[in-house]
């Protein structure tokens, strides 16, 4: 705090009083009472209050302050983020490790998974952070990428690839802030969101969580970190907005087929073969939009490699361990002044033992590290490596400057307690309007012959396929745990449901084993079930080709009757070549999430078909990867393509 012009200090005694006294009021409402409401607001010699604890200080200055008062070991614990369920047993371990963040995993929820719950589980968990000598808050992170997903009652959006499809990145940006309203409104203030990864082969089991092919149609939808932290970094301190994180750093999506050597991976934590203009115009792209234009402020490394064709390839480099690409090129050239926080273990996945994997990131320019259950082990070892002087005292300094901007940004030194304020509009009917206007704005139509859509209400309809009334099927992974579930996971409207609203009578067989002769229409749901990650890789236990029972559903469905609208709910493309001719309408209705009522709204008319493909659709599975721009390119259909019908 400056000084008055007079040198009264009553002014900056009664400040330090009310912040003190806002602390304790934030930890009653929360239900706690913190450890160090008192000492935060300690005034330093004088009655002023210390500079890093006074407000009305630039935040640069509240860092440089507060960093000159940490000891290395207080340093590296601001690096360090451990999983809440590695911790909540004995949250001692918080203060005593000097932890500077932590998160909840897919799936990684309080019970009940509830939004008071989950307020009272993180505010308890600062009520720890806040005991440490310096009383540093917590930075507290959550993978909320299609809407705050871990929590059962929040607003589900339709996964990245389907918002690709909308071409509508002001609908991007209102969802991602509404996920910022609904997630920060429980507790977190950071989200693992979005991803820009360029999804150039749909084997990939993480194709879903990409806007597209075309690294210019991803750019265009980055609208979704404005979304989430507002016009600028000043909106971080408001109850609607959260730190964002732009994944996975570079070049994840565009990985050789094989190259995995996690597990039975075959493409994801592979290895990017790659020329360096080809990476710099495909690869990375989205992340100079994200850094220049929307001014990010966190990135997250993939656990991908990169061997640049240009000095031979069999010398792959782990991006957690690539100084040219995280210092280089993301932080020196590019500019990026956030602060690169790790994937699950992926420090792990770097050659070397643990000293030497863990000295190579940190000098290769990670700053936070994503180690869910070795945090002490981790923070020793780091601090072992400074002392040692094979990590420069710079670098930590470096890292932890950046993290503690974020965390002055966020407002969390003034109201480090769960604002709850926004609570009561978690799964509002105004925020599920939008996921629905999201859904029938994402529906690509791929075939409509002589006008077969959109459908009537007085039709007579007949809908069979286990994903027509299966809601955990049509959110997909990462919905309420990693891999997200089959049945009846969260509160929504299933497909079924919402053409119900149009036409209360249509009938439903799930294995279309009912008699369908008699019926006007034929609605058939084919599709995925739900996997995450590496897990749903093709050749991993996974296939793009339909089920044999969903092309049994489609053949005895389209021979009964007169017309046939086969609807793919799935996260890419599925090998639909044999089936097409069969259908009088076929719709891409990818992931919709809760709100399966936006579905139906395209189908009956109230909303015009308008999605278009983010991807190329290929004729068969050995045609992938098959991307716009290639030489022989001959796909089923191809990128932007998309059949319209008026309202």
């Amino acid at each position: 705090m400056e000084p008055t012009r007079h040198g009264t200090t009553r002014r900056p005694r009664r400040r330090a009083l009310l912040a003190g006294a806002l602390l304790a009021a934030s930890a009653l409402a929360a239900g706690t009472v913190p450890l160090s409401t008192a000492q935060a607001a300690e005034p330093a010699a004088g009655g002023r209050p210390l500079p890093y604890l006074d407000a009305k200080l630039p935040v640069q200055q509240r860092v440089k302050d507060l960093l000159a008062r940490m000891t290395p070991d207080e340093k590296i614990g601001q690096m360090t983020q451990a999983e809440r369920n590695a911790v909540d047993a004995d949250r001692a371990q918080i203060t005593d490790l000097k932890l500077g963040s932590l998160l909840s995993g897919g799936g990684s929820t309080p019970t009940p998974n509830t939004p008071a719950a989950w307020a009272d589980m993180v505010d308890g968990y600062q009520q720890r952070a806040l005991a440490t000598r310096l009383h540093i808050p917590l930075l507290y992170g959550v993978d909320s990428v299609h809407g705050h997903n871990n929590l059962v009652g929040a607003t589900v959006f339709p996964h990245n690839i389907a918002m690709g499809a909308t071409r509508d990145p002001d609908l991007v940006e209102r969802a991602a802030h509404i996920t910022a309203t609904e997630t920060r409104a429980t507790g977190p203030q950071w989200v693992f969101a979005p991803c820009v990864c360029v999804a150039r082969d749909d084997r990939w089991g993480r194709t879903y969580e990409s806007y597209g092919e075309d690294p210019d149609l991803v750019s265009r939808m980055e609208t979704a970190v404005d979304g989430f932290q507002g016009d600028s970094r000043k909106d971080l301190a408001r109850p609607d907005r959260v730190l964002a994180t732009v994944k996975h750093y570079a070049g994840d999506g565009d990985t050789a087929y094989g190259s995995s050597t996690s597990g039975s991976y075959k493409l994801d934590q592979g290895v990017t073969i790659t020329d360096r203009e080809h990476f710099r115009t495909v690869d990375l792209a989205p992340y100079v939009t994200a850094v220049r234009k929307h001014d990010v402020g966190s990135i997250m490394p993939s656990y991908s490699s990169v061997d640049w064709t240009e000095d031979g390839i069999g010398n792959p480099v782990k991006m957690s361990a690539n100084k040219e690409l995280l210092t280089d090129v993301l932080k020196q050239k590019i500019g990026f002044d956030g602060f690169l926080i790790s994937d699950w273990d992926a420090i792990n996945q770097i050659p070397g033992d643990y000293p030497t994997q863990v000295r190579t990131a940190v000098n290769a320019g990670l700053d936070m590290f994503m180690v869910p259950y070795s945090a002490e082990k981790f923070e020793q070892a780091l601090l072992a490596e400074v002392q040692a002087g094979r990590v420069p005292l710079s670098r930590i300094d470096d890292a932890v400057r950046r993290i503690l901007r974020a965390k002055f940004e966020l407002g969390l030194f003034e109201h480090p307690y769960t604002d709850r304020s926004n609570a009561a509009t978690i799964g509002s009917d105004a925020h599920r309007a939008v996921a629905r206007r999201a859904v029938a704005e994402s529906q690509v139509l791929l075939k409509n012959a002589d006008r077969a859509l959109p459908l009537k209400a007085h039709q007579k309809i007949y809908v069979a396929g286990a994903n027509a009334d299966d809601i955990g099927n049509q959110a997909g992974g990462w919905t309420v745990t990693w891999q997200g579930q089959s049945g009846n996971t969260i509160p929504g409207t299933t497909i079924l449901q919402g053409i119900r609203q149009y036409a209360p009578d249509a009938a439903y067989s799930r294995d279309a084993s009912a008699p369908a002769a008699g019926y006007d229409v034929g609605v058939v749901v084919v599709g995925e079930t739900p996997y995450a990650e590496g897990m749903g890789d093709v050749g991993n236990g996974h296939t793009l080709n339909l089920s044999d029972t969903d092309r049994a559903n489609v053949d005895r469905v389209c021979a009964a009757v007169p017309t046939c609208v086969v609807l793919d709910v799935a996260g890419r493309p599925q090998i639909i070549t044999g089936e097409l001719p069969k259908a009088d309408a076929f719709v891409m209705s990818w992931l919709p999430g809760s709100e399966g009522g936006g579905v139906a709204d395209v189908l009956f008319g109230k909303r015009g078909f308008t999605g278009k493909l983010p991807v190329s659709w290929p004729r068969s599975e050995a045609q992938e990867p098959i991307n716009i721009g290639d030489r022989h390119y001959d796909p089923l259909f191809p990128y932007g393509f998309g059949l319209t019908t008026r309202r």
